[in-house]
Order: C-alpha cells, then sequence, then structure tokens
C-alpha cells in the first residue's frame, strides 16, 4: 500500500491547543487550527483542535489519508508541578534507611507506603543477596495503591531483581508497577526512585489522555498510529508511553524546539516560544536541540529523565497585570483568563465590569472574575478544606466578580488555593487586553479590554481615566512585556541569569544608553520567535537587542508542527570495566559478564548496545532506524591493545521517521 505522508501534530498549551496538519514529503503544513485549552478535561481541546484542523483539509484529502497523530502535552509536567497523581506503593530493594532517606520519597509525599525488600546486586551486577519474595509479597498485599514503584540497588548493572519483583507485582495485583531502570541507566539509586515514583504517578492520567484523543480519531474516521512527544524532542509511541509518563515532561517546549528547526531551516539558534502561560527558551546548536544531561527539573524536582535545557519564565500573553503599592506594574508570573476572552464566550462580563466602573469601592478586586476551568467534571477531590469547598459551591462554569465571591481575606486565601489545584480559574487585565486596546492584537472582541483597563488606571491613579491615560497605561503594560522578554533572551544567550543589572536593563527598556555611554547587547544567533502572541511583542525586542529576528511561516503553530515533523530515538548505553589483570566485564541489557578478552569485551558490548537501541526503536514507532556507535575508551599507560583497556563506555544511537499508516 502506498506510504501516507500527511501527519497531524497537536500541542496542548495553557491557553490554547494547535493542531498542524503536515505533507511531510513536501515538507509543508497544509492545515492548522486552534482550539481553547480546556484544563478540566484536556481531550475536548484535544479533540476540538484535531477537528478544527480535519475541517480545514485541501480538496481530496480525507481523514483516512492522515498517516500519524502525535500530540505534545502538558499534562505530566502539571501534575507533577501541582502535586498531582495516583496513589503509589514503592518497593526499594537491598536499600539501608539512609539510601531511602535520599530519595525524599517520604518528604516529598507524606504517607506515600515504602517498603525496603531484601536483595539487590554491588556495582560488578552480582547478587548481594537474594530477592526476598515472601517479605516482597507481604510488602504487596499491605499496599492499597493503584501503582507500584520499584528501584533495587546497582539495578543498572542487573535488573533482574525488579524485573522479578514487577512480575510479582503483575500477578498478585494486576497492577502498573514502573522499573526504575526502565527510565534511566544511570547509577544513583536514590534518584532513580524518586523517578520512578513520580511516573508511576502519573500513569492514569496519561492513559486518560491518550484513550480520549484514540475516541476522538475514531469519530473523525482517522486510523493511524498515535505517537507523544518526549522530553528530549523525540517520539514514541503512545501505548509505550503510557507505562513511561514521567518521559513527557517539558514536551511542549521540545516539541516547540522541533518545530521551529523545521519551519526556519537554520541550524543555530535561540527559540523563544512566547504563549498564553509561558515563554520557553532553548537552544540549537549545529541542528541538534541542547540536553540537560543531569535530567530534567520540574516542580522543584531533579528528575534523571533525558529532556531539552529549556529556561520556562511565567511570561505570556495572559500573565496577570497587577499594579504594586508605588503604581509600578508587574507581568506575571500567574496566568489568567484574559478579560476579553471571558468576554467573547461570556457576554455578561461587559455588564459586570461596567458595573465595577460604577462602584467606588472594591479597588484591586474590580475587574477579576473566577469561573471553574474549561471543560471542568462537577467532581470535587477530597484534598480540599470546608473553607475551600464552601467558596468552590459559589463558583460555576460561568464567570463572576471576584469581590462577590471572596468577601473576606479568608475567602480569597481559598480562591488562591483552589486555583493552585486547578479547580478554579481566575480572569484579569492581560498582556492580551492590553494589546487589543492598542489596535495591535484582535483575537476577541475589544470593550471589555477597554473597560478593564479604565478599572485598572482607576486603580493605581485614584482617578477616572479617560482615553489619553488609558492608552498610555496599556502601552506601558505593552513595554514592561516587551523588557521582560528581551531580558530573557540574553539571559538565554548568556547562559546565566542578570537579576537587575544596569546595563541589561538600558537595553532591555529600550533606552541604549547610561549616563553618557551607549549600551549594546545582542545575541551572536538569530532568534527564531514562535507562539502566538510574537508579532505583537518581538518586533520590538528586534529593535532593542538589535538582533536578527526570524518569524517563520506558521509561527503560531510550531509547537503542533514539531509534534508531528519529530523522529524517533533511543540510546543503550553498555558499559566495560576491565580489572587490570586481564578480566573484563560487560554490563548491559543482558546482565552482566565476564571476558579474558579485551577485544572481545567491545565486541560483545557492542553487539548488545546495536541490537538494544534498534529494537527499543522499533518498540517505539520507528521505521527502519539508523544505528550509530561511539565507544570511549580508556585504557593503561603502557596498553598497546584492547587488553590494556581499564574502561569504556559504549553508546548507541538509532533513529529513524516514525512508523505511518499505510
Amino acid at each position: 500500500m502506498t506510504e501516507r505522508t500527511h501527519l497531524i501534530g497537536v500541542d496542548t498549551g495553557g491557553t490554547y491547543t494547535d493542531a498542524a496538519v503536515i505533507e511531510a514529503r513536501g515538507h509543508r503544513v497544509v492545515a492548522s487550527a486552534k482550539s481553547i485549552t480546556t484544563k478540566g478535561d484536556l481531550a475536548i481541546g484535544v479533540t476540538g483542535a484535531i477537528r478544527a484542523a480535519v475541517a480545514k483539509l485541501p480538496e481530496g484529502l480525507e481523514p483516512g489519508h492522515i498517516g500519524l497523530v502525535s500530540v505534545s502535552t502538558t499534562l505530566a509536567t502539571n501534575a507533577v508541578v501541582e502535586g498531582h497523581g495516583s496513589a503509589v506503593g514503592v518497593i526499594l530493594i537491598g536499600f539501608d534507611q539512609a539510601m531511602a532517606e535520599r530519595t525524599g520519597i517520604a518528604r516529598a509525599f507524606p504517607g506515600m507506603p515504602i517498603a525496603m525488600i531484601g536483595g539487590g546486586h554491588d556495582h560488578n551486577g552480582d547478587e548481594v543477596r537474594p530477592l526476598d519474595t515472601e517479605a516482597l509479597g507481604a510488602a504487596v498485599a499491605a499496599m492499597p495503591v493503584d501503582a507500584f514503584a520499584i528501584a533495587s540497588a546497582f539495578a543498572v548493572r542487573n535488573p533482574a531483581h525488579e524485573r522479578r519483583a514487577r512480575d510479582m507485582i503483575a500477578s498478585a495485583t494486576g497492577k502498573p508497577a514502573t522499573l526504575s531502570t526502565e527510565l534511566t541507566s544511570a547509577l544513583d539509586a536514590p534518584r532513580r526512585a524518586l523517578t520512578a515514583v513520580l511516573n508511576a504517578r502519573l500513569i492514569s492520567r496519561i492513559s486518560t489522555l491518550i484513550a480520549a484523543v484514540r475516541r476522538s480519531m475514531a469519530e473523525l474516521g482517522i486510523d493511524c498510529p498515535l505517537m507523544i512527544v518526549k522530553g528530549d524532542g523525540t517520539l514514541a509511541l503512545a501505548d509505550q508511553v503510557a507505562l513511561r509518563p514521567i518521559e513527557t515532561v517539558l514536551s511542549g517546549p521540545a516539541a516547540s524546539l522541533v518545530g521551529a528547526s523545521w519551519l526556519c531551516g537554520l541550524k543555530d539558534f535561540i527559540m523563544s516560544d512566547m504563549g498564553g502561560t509561558t515563554t520557553d527558551l532553548g537552544v540549537l546548536a549545529a541542528g541538534r536541540p541542547r540536553v540537560a544531561e543531569q535530567g530534567a527539573e520540574v516542580g522543584g524536582w531533579r528528575t534523571m529523565v533525558k529532556a531539552i535545557d529549556v529556561r520556562t519564565v511565567g511570561l505570556g500573553g495572559d500573565s496577570e497585570i497587577a499594579i504594586g503599592l508605588n503604581g509600578a506594574i508587574s507581568v506575571g508570573p500567574q496566568r489568567v483568563a484574559p478579560v476579553s476572552l471571558l468576554a467573547s464566550r461570556y457576554p455578561e462580563i461587559i455588564a459586570m465590569l461596567e458595573a465595577d466602573l460604577a462602584d467606588n469601592e472594591g479597588g484591586s478586586l474590580h475587574g477579576r472574575f473566577v469561573l471553574k476551568p474549561f471543560g471542568a467534571s462537577g467532581s470535587v477531590p477530597a484534598e480540599i478544606t470546608p473553607r475551600e469547598a464552601e467558596v468552590l459551591a459559589l463558583v460555576d462554569e460561568r464567570p463572576k466578580p471576584v469581590r462577590k465571591v471572596a468577601v473576606s481575606a479568608a475567602a480569597q486565601r481559598a480562591i488562591a488555593s483552589l486555583k493552585r489545584k486547578g479547580l478554579v480559574q481566575t480572569g484579569g487585565f492581560t498582556p492580551s487586553d492590553a494589546a487589543h486596546v492598542l489596535g495591535l492584537q484582535d483575537n476577541w472582541p475589544g470593550p471589555a479590554a477597554e473597560l478593564a483597563a479604565r478599572l485598572m488606571v482607576r486603580f493605581r491613579d485614584m482617578k477616572a481615566g479617560d482615553a489619553a491615560r488609558v492608552e498610555a497605561f496599556c502601552r506601558e503594560v505593552w513595554s514592561e512585556t516587551v523588557r521582560l522578554t528581551a531580558q530573557v533572551i540574553l539571559e538565554t544567550a548568556f547562559g546565566r541569569s542578570f537579576g537587575a543589572h544596569e546595563l541589561v536593563d538600558a537595553v532591555c527598556a529600550g533606552r541604549g544608553a547610561v549616563g553618557l555611554a551607549r549600551v549594546a547587547l545582542s545575541p551572536a544567533v538569530p532568534v527564531v520567535a514562535v507562539g502566538g502572541p510574537v508579532r505583537v511583542y518581538y518586533g520590538e525586542v528586534a529593535r532593542r537587542l538589535a538582533c536578527e529576528m526570524v518569524f517563520p511561516p506558521f509561527f503560531d503553530v510550531a509547537n503542533a508542527v514539531g509534534a508531528a515533523t519529530g523522529v524517533v530515538a533511543k540510546v543503550v548505553t553498555v558499559m566495560v570495566e576491565g580489572d587490570g589483570s586481564g578480566l573484563f566485564r560487560v554490563m548491559g541489557p543482558a546482565g552482566s559478564s565476564v571476558f579474558t578478552s579485551g577485544k572481545a569485551a567491545l565486541a560483545d558490548a557492542e553487539a548488545q548496545a546495536r541490537a538494544a537501541a534498534l529494537a527499543a526503536a522499533r518498540d517505539a514507532g520507528a521505521h527502519e532506524p539508523q544505528i550509530d556507535v561511539s565507544i570511549a575508551q580508556s585504557r593503561l599507560p603502557d596498553a598497546v591493545d584492547e587488553n590494556g583497556l581499564l574502561e569504556a563506555t559504549v553508546r548507541a544511537e538509532a533513529i529513524g521517521r516514525p512508523e505511518t499508516g499505510r
């Protein structure tokens, strides 16, 4: 059958869910669409975006012609940051008390059941003591949980005990179990254990999203593989990711970087992706994303998951605008639904804003609204306080003025807590609203934004704002958004943060001088701007930084393009250690084995690495993957051949395009 070359990429952002249809062979985007992200149920927004993109397909192209659907999602990242997840039981094999404490699991998740079981291996992969299967069975039976996380000492040198424990748990409970060695090949057992726990907590959530996307594909007549973007920008089949959801952390920025590269064709650049909630920045050097080798850091936890080295700041089109005690404007880091967006969905917002303008009491609460997240279900979790439950009962799907719901300081604190838990969202004045007033943006009707701006001016100046003052205020909001954007781009270029720095601020604020001295700072490589709002701000950013600013075609859906155009890649590392006396130990996927020849040991290690990488790539959905092998050796000073080997790292990387429907 003929290969289907049209692919759909989907990305869920803080405000919008984007979809793009790609014709891979012709290297072109044939359709794109956006749908409001429904945080209460991400599947609603994903389905809406796919449906809207399919409706724009060129004549003659049917949904059945789509060969692949690929999704990048914020679900895992948000769940880790917000502390959400399933109940997990932890099995630590061969750990002592000190190792268990170093995992940080008990501190991070108080009350999570943890069992330390006898067993484990040493650094050579040799069994230290047999797995205590009786203790394991008793521990599992006593854990009323939804999933398990298993980590064993030196399991990367020999995973036998982790695998046996998983088989026993599956047989006894039928519940999923995450093995630490399936997520990383690093030796640090405590960090491996924490990463396994974070993964196990996410399995049910990612599975729910995958099931929902498959339902929408079936409804639309799309019959093809479904893949998910991982945090390093590569793809994997949804069924595989369902068991390793932690690998999808930071998949949104990763997809943006891949998409930006595909759209602009450059090999060296700084990517700045501005969305509604955040701005994500990454670097492409020599055509490859810069990767955080120490593991992705999410929600304050340093995982052992490979991900791109991304800088994320709370700066977007929907950042909350606040007025300080000195009248200074602050942008973010919290996100709120723009007033103009709310008015487009709920016309009664206009009357509420007019009522706020007629009310001279209320101050900072004027122009602020509270409602349930778009697509929220009616269920209420048990982990809310009685006060939060009381306030939540006053909130529904349509917006209400915060000043009428939060009638006390305690109620305002309850709203803030409910927002952190994802149970409510708030609306207010944002850079997007300011851009609507200035005529720089027209996504939604403008009258609500102007009314909200008048409220902000009245609160700051303590008197009603005329048209000139309202416009000046909105110009300040726009300029401050530009300044903060320029600063994070410079910090990405320098590779470090500046804090308060007079010279940097002079450049980013557009003054270009300190005293009688001109000041200029520019990135040495182009800046590729992607994301919906960038046209509003980044032209001025380019002027202030005197840099090359690239707006690739379809820049507003670059993340969705990246989701569709990524590759499948798998890396396998096998270690060889010589003892200096003629014995060489190979430690890889097949376990540990000893050779009396360095050359034979290296050959076995390379064969293991090649076979395992190719198999892993095919399992992840790669079509005809290509393999690249590198070997780093350390030898005795007087060595003349491989028999003088002290240590070698054999690294095999298999890369291939995704297998598409035919």
